[in-house]
C-alpha cells in the first residue's frame, strides 16, 4: 500500500515550518514547499495524499494551484488556508472543487481532523478505481485516454506493456493529441510515481541560459551566477523528466544530452564533479525526427538512443469514431471543473462534432466542450460545409456520422442505439455494412452478448 502524503504549500517560512511540525506530531508524513509549482510535480492520477495550500502567494496562488491539480486529477483533495478577509474567496474555491478550507489562525487538531477525512475519501477513490479495473471496467488509463477505436485500444495495450519497464520513451503525435497526458500516465504506472515529474519545454528554453537551466551551475560559472543552483535534470532525480518537443533542442546541446542519456551523469556549469542521475526520460515530438535527421537538424545517434520504446498518438482524424464519446467526457469534466450543471448534448450535435475537422485535436475539442458548458456556443458547427455537396451525399454522410456517434455515445451497446434511432437491429447492421463501419467491433458485439 502506498503511504499517504501531505503536500504543504506556504510562502511564509515560519508558518510553513510550524504547520508541518504540528502535523508531523499528529502522525502525518509532510512535505513542504515554498512555491506551488514544485508541489505540482508530485501530483498524479495515483497520488495518495492531500494538498494543503495558502490562498495568497506570489507567483502561482492557491486558486491557480487548485485548478492545475484538478486538471491532473479532479479527485485529489485540496484544502485551502485563508486569511481573515479571504473567506468569500474560499467559498468560491469550494464551488470550484476544493475539498475544504481553514481560516488562519487555526488549531492543529482541527486541521488534522480535516486531513484525516480527506485521506479517507482519497483512499476510497483510489480503491474504487482499482476495483473497477479488476472487474474489467474502465481503468485509470482508459479514463485518461478514452476511445474504442482499434488504434486507441492498441495504444493503451502498449502503454501498459512499457509503463512499468522504466525504459526511455519517445512519444510522437500532432499538436494537441495529449502527448503530455500519455507521458504522465507512463510516470504513474512506474515505480517512480511518487517522485517528481518534471516537464521541460525545449522550444521555450532561453538559448543563453539553456545549459544552466538543465544542468545547473556553480557560483561564478558566468556573470550573475552568485550561488549554486540545481538544474532541472538534477531536480528530477528519482523521477521522470519530460522533454517536450525535443526536436526544438539546439543541435550543439543534443550532443551533451546524448552523453546524459548514455552515462546517466551530469556536470554543472563551472564544476568538474560528475553528479549521478537516476531518472527516466520521456521525449515528445510533433515532427518526424527521422526527417529532421535527414535534414541535418537532429542527431541520428540521439534519435536511436531515445528510440528504446516509441508510442504514436493518433490524431482525431485517425479515430473519428471516438469523437462523440470523447466530447461527452470532456463536457462532463468541464461541467465539474466550473461547477455547472451537466449539459445535455443531442445526437445531432454529436454527429456534427464527429464530422468536423479538428486540427487542434483533443485540445481544440476540449475548448469546444468548455465553451458549450459556459454557454458561449449554443451549437458549434462548421458553416463552411453547409453549401457544399449533393443533397444525397449530405444525407448519407449525416446518417453515417449519426450512427457512429450513437454507437460511441452508448458505449458500444447496440440495443440502445437502434432503440434511440427508431430502427430495427437488422436495419442497423445493414447500415453499418453499407457505410463501412467497423465490422470487427460488430463481430465482437455478437460474441460478447451486446457490446461492440
Amino acid at each position: 500500500m502506498i503511504e499517504s502524503r501531505i503536500l504543504l504549500v506556504d510562502d511564509e517560512e515560519d508558518m510553513r515550518h510550524s504547520s508541518a511540525q504540528a502535523l508531523e506530531l499528529a502522525g502525518f508524513r509532510v512535505e513542504t514547499f515554498a512555491a506551488a509549482e514544485r508541489a505540482l510535480e508530485f501530483i498524479s492520477f495515483s497520488f495518495a495524499g492531500v494538498v494543503i495550500s495558502d490562498i495568497r502567494m506570489p507567483g502561482m496562488d492557491g486558486m491557480t494551484l487548485l485548478q492545475r491539480v484538478r486538471e491532473i486529477d479532479a479527485e485529489v483533495p485540496v484544502i485551502l488556508v485563508t486569511g481573515h478577509g479571504d473567506v468569500q474567496l474560499a467559498v468560491r474555491a469550494m464551488r470550484e472543487g476544493a475539498y475544504d478550507f481553514v481560516e488562519k489562525p487555526f488549531a492543529a487538531q482541527m486541521l488534522a481532523g480535516t486531513i484525516r477525512r480527506a485521506l479517507d475519501w482519497r483512499t476510497l477513490v483510489l480503491e474504487n478505481r482499482r476495483l473497477k479495473a479488476v472487474a474489467g471496467k474502465r481503468d485509470d488509463i482508459e479514463q485518461r485516454l478514452p476511445g474504442r477505436s482499434q488504434v486507441m485500444v492498441d495504444l493503451r495495450y502498449r502503454i501498459r506493456a512499457i509503463g512499468a519497464a522504466d525504459a526511455d520513451t519517445l512519444i510522437i503525435g500532432d499538436t494537441g493529441v495529449g502527448k503530455e497526458v500519455l507521458a504522465r500516465t507512463l510516470h504513474d504506472l512506474s515505480a517512480r510515481a511518487n517522485s517528481p515529474f518534471i516537464a521541460i519545454n525545449c522550444a521555450a528554453l532561453p538559448e543563453n541560459l539553456i545549459e544552466s537551466e538543465l544542468f545547473g551551475h556553480e557560483p561564478g560559472a558566468f556573470p550573475g551566477a552568485i550561488r549554486p543552483r540545481y538544474g532541472k535534470f538534477e531536480h528530477g532525480r528519482g523521477g521522470t523528466i519530460l522533454l517536450d518537443e525535443i526536436g526544438s533542442m539546439p543541435f550543439d546541446l543534443q550532443a551533451k544530452f546524448l552523453r546524459v542519456l548514455q552515462e546517466r551523469v551530469i556536470t554543472r556549469l563551472g564544476s568538474n564533479e560528475q553528479v549521478p542521475l537516476d531518472v527516466r526520460f520521456i521525449a515528445t515530438s510533433k515532427v518526424d525526427l527521422e526527417k529532421e535527421v535527414a535534414g541535418g537538424r537532429f542527431r541520428a545517434d540521439l534519435l536511436y538512443r531515445l528510440n528504446v520504446a516509441t508510442l504514436r498518438v493518433p490524431s482525431l482524424a485517425q479515430r473519428r469514431a471516438d469523437i462523440p464519446l470523447l466530447f461527452l467526457q470532456l463536457v462532463r469534466e468541464s461541467a465539474a471543473r466550473y461547477g455547472r450543471d451537466e449539459v445535455d448534448v443531442s445526437q445531432a450535435m454529436l454527429a456534427e462534432m464527429a464530422e468536423r475537422d479538428w486540427p487542434g485535436n483533443v485540445r481544440e475539442l476540449r475548448n469546444a466542450a468548455e465553451r458549450l458548458v459556459l454557454g458561449l456556443d449554443a451549437a458549434p458547427h462548421d458553416a463552411a460545409k453547409e453549401d457544399s455537396g449533393r443533397l444525397a451525399d449530405k444525407v448519407a454522410a449525416y446518417e453515417k456520422s449519426l450512427i457512429a456517434s450513437a454507437i460511441a455515445a452508448h458505449g458500444g451497446a447496440l440495443k440502445p442505439v437502434y432503440e434511440s434511432l427508431g430502427i430495427s437491429r437488422k436495419t442497423l447492421y445493414e447500415k453499418m455494412q453499407k457505410f463501412g463501419l467497423d465490422k470487427k467491433l460488430v463481430a465482437t458485439d455478437f460474441s460478447a452478448g451486446g457490446e461492440l
